[in-house]
């Protein structure tokens, strides 16, 4: 599932100050081997680079 800029996410990330939190699709980036990467908003910062499988859609 891709997402596009101002969807509603949520991030799995182990290594990320930010797993398990909901967050806006602010930018979204395809990189050279035609794969995504989004940067997203969330209330205390932001994460960029996140890869499409680390994204699920919120339910909120």
């Amino acid at each position: 599932m891709s997402f596009e800029e101002d969807d509603e996410v949520v991030l799995h990330d182990e290594h990320s100050e930010y797993d398990g939190e909901t967050g806006t699709v602010t930018q979204v980036m395809e990189t050279m081997f035609g794969d995504a990467t989004y940067t997203v908003n969330f209330a205390e910062g932001q994460e960029s680079g996140v890869p499409e499988d680390s994204l699920e859609a919120s339910e909120e």
